[in-house]
């Protein structure tokens, strides 16, 4: 089988850290890269579109919801490597607090699952690790009451 070709730059995505009653919002991821993680919503941005605009979009799709965006918050990578060090995927990720709207959350898109997850919880989770440390501080930060 041929090896599949390293990629030739980075793919940028975003996603989104929404609060509600002090719970926040992951999905369990259903495609790779991380399949079976729990991770902040979000996903590619497209062609052309700003970064708050995917955010929404990747919101709506993956929950259901429809969310406010109110500033871009933190930056993720996750470089992905094989066995030999080579890199097999790289993705740059922009993460958006947002204000929620109502309605409920259900999994859609790309994702497995969909719930609210207390601060107490986060160590029960399989979480990638920017997720961890992203909600982790704002839990601590009390970003959540925003």
């Amino acid at each position: 089988m041929p090896a599949t070709p390293s990629p030739d730059r980075p793919r940028l995505g975003v996603s989104v850290m929404l609060w509600r009653g002090g719970r926040v919002l992951l999905v369990r991821r259903a495609r790779m890269p991380l399949a079976g993680y729990w991770a902040l919503p979000g996903g590619s941005v497209e062609l052309g579109e700003r970064l708050a605009d995917a955010a929404r979009r990747e919101m709506r799709e993956e929950t259901g919801l429809e969310v406010a965006v109110t500033g871009q918050i933190d930056t993720a990578e996750i470089i992905g490597k094989d066995a030999a060090g080579a890199v097999e995927s790289h993705y740059v990720i922009a993460v958006f607090a947002a204000v929620d709207r109502g309605g409920e959350a259900v999994a859609g898109d790309d994702a497995a699952e969909a719930r609210w997850v207390a601060p107490e919880e986060f160590w029960k989770l399989q979480m990638t690790a920017d997720t961890l440390r992203i909600v982790t501080a704002a839990a601590r930060t009390g970003e959540q009451r925003r």
